[in-house]
């Protein structure tokens, strides 16, 4: 079965013009080592990483393929060196933080399938075609010798690329001191050859006592703008920091309490978040695929999987050297460049890395199910649910940060010090473009804030936070975005995205006064066996 978007033909752009305009694109992303103090653990972990990087490289591999199609055939076709650095940031020809708009002469709009279907598949044939594989996450959809549509397994499609993933999880798995880790290496290695991943989910959450962790297989859903069903390829190597973790462990026994504080009727928060959950806090040593491309995640949530967030609830990993790079090289000269000067000293670290972490625990606040019989809220918003589901983090997140402080359980700060930081924060990552479901997430958030008066726009061009009416915007933003997803309400989550998902002007001259002062837009890696010392 191809796998292959043809490379279009397309004249090369060796001009001065086009070479400064891609060597000032490159330049915006700071490069930062991926590394972290190693000594601690035994050799055999430290063998287990220097396995699970080939096998990161080969969900690399398969991601350029669903996002894409042939990496070597576009490498190979773009002469300019910057342009061809570009490709591999963003996975292919398209600049994820600007619309997804090509940056290479010749190259169309990204299909909004990216290479997940055919691309002259229409909404309309889909939506006919009766195959119960055909929205299932770990299917690709190509087209049979009849020219019909064939829902193809992963598990077929990337026989070869799964088989020796699996093979070197299972000999990392031999290495494995620590039961749960063993575990989890051998049942993911199995889902991928299945294609059956629940099991190998509830042995991931089962994995509490590891100092490594393998994030890896097909996991999130936002390359797969048409529908929002196709799960791409990635994989993080993540180290933990006992220190930071220990802080946070107290959090999850409270989320079946603080599910109770949210704002809505009791309907809309009847599913009580699984108890087995944890935080913890840890280094990242390698990014692959899906989570390497464009704008660099530093926080996860999993499982995504509905039936075991509810059963086991799920897991949230903060990254915090990549988190501080962020905070380092982007935030603060940001909010030095647009935040009111009075304001700046709310500007923290501890605050950037708390709302970073309740962004990640709110993905499982809420409910997973519609209150009417719709299905799950991921069915019925379709292809506004990834947008949707990542205000409601936001959102949720500021407003569970909130609760804590009132509790008394969060001292680090004041809350103003959190939602000046968050405002800055929209700053921060709205220079990844809109059209991404952060990115939409974050224009829903501003625009309604805006509205609201949570802050106001001097006429030096900086903002100021009003704390009042912030506040009483978060609880009315959660409210809303908790009642859309409960309705499973398609028509209104829609309006909301269409309406709110969108740049004004003049954030986007402020942005452009950002961009001017050469600040970084994000962060890519120098990281590896060899920059490990492994």
């Amino acid at each position: 079965m191809a796998l292959l978007l043809a490379v279009p033909g397309c004249a090369p752009r060796e001009d001065a013009e086009y070479n400064e305009m891609m060597r000032a694109r490159t330049e915006q992303f700071k490069e930062v080592t991926l590394t972290t103090d190693l000594s601690w653990l035994t050799e055999n972990e430290r063998e287990i990483i220097r396995l699970l990087i080939p096998a990161a490289d080969i969900m690399d591999d398969i991601f350029w393929m669903q996002a894409y199609g042939d990496k070597e055939a576009l490498l190979n076709h773009i002469e300019n060196d910057h342009a061809r650095r570009y490709a591999e940031i963003h996975y292919g020809p398209w600049d994820r933080l600007a619309g997804n708009a090509p940056f290479y002469p010749g190259f169309g709009d990204k299909p909004l399938g990216a290479n997940f279907y055919p691309e002259d598949m229409t909404r309309e044939e889909f939506d006919a075609w009766d195959d119960p594989d055909k929205a299932s996450q770990y299917t690709l959809v190509r087209r049979d010798q009849q020219g019909g549509l064939v829902a193809v397994p992963y598990s077929e499609a990337f026989r070869e690329q799964h088989q020796e993933a699996a093979r070197l999880m299972r000999e990392a798995a031999s290495l494995a001191g620590d039961p749960g880790l063993r575990n989890y290496l051998l049942m993911r290695s199995d889902a991928l050859l299945s294609n059956e991943y629940q099991s190998s989910d509830f042995a991931w959450m089962d994995m509490k006592e590891s100092n490594i962790d393998f994030v890896v297989g097909p996991i999130e859903h936002y390359e797969d703008r048409l529908f929002g069903y196709k799960a791409a390829h990635e994989a993080y190597i993540l180290v933990k920091d006992p220190v930071w973790s220990a802080q946070l462990e107290k959090f999850n026994a409270m989320l079946p309490a603080l599910q109770a504080s949210l704002p809505v009727p009791e309907a809309y928060k009847a599913e009580v978040p699984g108890t087995e959950s944890d935080i913890n806090v840890y280094d990242a040593l390698y990014y692959a695929g899906d989570c390497n491309a464009g704008s660099k995640s530093i926080a996860i949530n999993l499982p995504n999987d509905e039936e075991v967030q509810l059963r086991a609830g799920s897991r949230k990993l903060q990254l915090k050297n990549s988190m501080q790079a962020k905070f380092d090289h982007i935030l603060v000269p940001i909010a030095d460049m647009l935040i009111d000067e009075s304001q700046r000293r709310h500007i923290r670290f501890d605050a950037f890395f708390e709302n970073t972490t309740f962004h990640e625990v709110a993905h499982g606040m809420g409910i997973k199910n519609t209150i009417n019989g719709r299905g799950t809220v991921r069915e019925a918003l379709r292809e506004y649910y990834a947008a949707i589901e990542e205000a409601k983090a936001d959102i949720v997140g500021l407003y569970l940060v909130g609760q804590l402080y009132d509790k008394g359980e969060i001292t680090s700060g004041e809350l103003m010090d959190n939602y000046v930081t968050f405002i800055a924060g929209i700053f921060r990552s709205s220079r990844f473009g809109a059209a991404s479901a952060h990115g939409i997430a974050n224009m829903m958030r501003f625009n309604f804030f805006e509205r609201e008066g949570a802050f106001t726009r001097q006429e030096d061009g900086t903002y100021r936070v009003h704390f009042d009416a912030m506040k009483d915007a978060v609880t009315a933003s959660v409210r809303e975005i908790l009642t859309i997803q409960g309705n499973g309400d398609y028509a209104r989550a829609g309006e909301l995205v269409n309406a709110d998902g969108r740049m004004s002007e003049t954030l986007s001259t402020d942005l452009d006064r950002v961009n001017a002062a050469n600040i970084p837009v994000d962060i890519v890696f120098r990281q590896g066996a060899q920059v490990l010392g492994l």
